[in-house]
């Protein structure tokens, strides 16, 4: 965050928030260099309050904790739709149409590799060893090797993301060339149908975790071929993204976003499970979106390595070294501080 070059300016946020509210009530336009949302902004040259995202049906995330906790205002945010791709929910952040998405690390390294002007700046999903994702196949499935899934499909709940990426490392690991790579086919299943298109002999391969998974297990008669876990260890898998020039322009907004995500990270994970699901649930009962919150009584962890959402060097370098090895990148060609940041981190101190 740069320096105010006089002391009227060093007023604090919270009052610096406030007034512009009270401004963005005159029909303002915001400092993002486009028409803002209604009741988003205040005048040239202030920032925005008023943060476009897209959600998850039957969850929670944790801006929507950070909001419900406090921790977040006066800052608010304005719900616009579900996603189920990670890839296309940092797309409509490079596009303008939210201020920030999520998605897996790799997929944040592709997008900025097509030179989308955007920075990850917090994590909020990841790997630990309550919250991971299995490969499963049926018992009686003749695949027991990564060579056994050549000419075999696998489901995944989208193309360029979490799971493509380990799929591959995965049988790249195991000793399949490219060309054999290309042999296995990913197909684009929804995460609920995956359990029963793997029963009915539709695919080979399905791609389980959480309650998704556990429910499987339960039912029995699949075991797992790999984790995602069992190749990376405890690793934070994806980040939120904003725009170059969103965090050029609203600074102040970008570091409130961050540090109430980041509080809530660690509410979640130092608040007992049970309280923690209780949060949830009256979350998602107050926001009357008309779905289903049976899946929050299974939640287990944040699966988040660094402490309120920090992100590794190594986080993001796994996957452009991957991309090298791919063919996609040049060695070089991306450092690290071109795809993410903790500068606006509160817990980015030293111990």
């Amino acid at each position: 965050m740069k320096t105010r070059k006089s002391v009227s300016l060093q007023i604090s946020l919270s009052v610096w928030f406030t007034a512009a509210i009270l401004l963005s009530a005159c029909g303002a336009t915001a400092a993002s260099g486009k028409q803002a949302a209604p009741g988003s902004s205040g005048q040239p040259g202030q920032e925005v309050t008023e943060l476009r995202y897209q959600g998850s049906v039957g969850s929670v995330t944790y801006p929507e904790l950070a909001e419900d906790l406090g921790y977040l205002a006066p800052l608010k945010l304005k719900f616009i739709g579900n996603t189920i791709s990670g890839p296309q929910d940092i797309q409509a952040t490079v596009t303008g149409d939210t201020d920030f998405g999520g998605a897996f690390n790799g997929a944040i390294v592709k997008l900025i590799a097509a030179k989308a002007p955007i920075k990850a700046v917090i994590s909020y999903y990841g790997v630990d060893d309550l919250t991971w994702t299995g490969y499963y196949v049926l018992d009686d499935s003749p695949i027991r090797t990564a060579r056994d899934l050549i000419g075999k499909k696998i489901a995944v709940n989208t193309l360029g993301a979490h799971h493509e990426f380990v799929i591959k490392e995965y049988l790249r690991r195991e000793g399949l060339t490219s060309e054999e790579i290309k042999q296995v086919t990913l197909v684009v299943v929804p995460p609920v149908t995956s359990e029963q298109t793997l029963r009915a002999n539709q695919i080979d391969v399905a791609t389980l975790g959480g309650i998704l998974r556990d429910k499987a297990l339960e039912r029995g008669g699949i075991r797992p071929l790999f984790t995602d876990r069992e190749l990376f260890g405890n690793f934070s898998a994806g980040s939120y993204v904003i725009t170059d020039k969103f965090v050029q322009n609203n600074p102040n907004t970008v570091r409130k976003f961050v540090e109430g995500t980041a509080k809530a990270i660690e509410w979640a994970r130092t608040t007992p499970r049970d309280e923690v699901i209780a949060r949830y649930a009256k979350i998602i009962k107050e926001r009357n979106r008309k779905e289903d919150a049976t899946a929050i009584q299974f939640w287990k962890s944040t699966g988040i390595a660094g402490k309120g959402g920090l992100i590794a060097e190594s986080e993001f370098s796994t996957w452009v070294d991957w991309l090298v090895k791919e063919g996609e990148l040049r060695q070089g060609d991306y450092s690290p501080d071109e795809l993410y940041t903790n500068a606006y981190n509160p817990y980015d101190k030293p111990e």
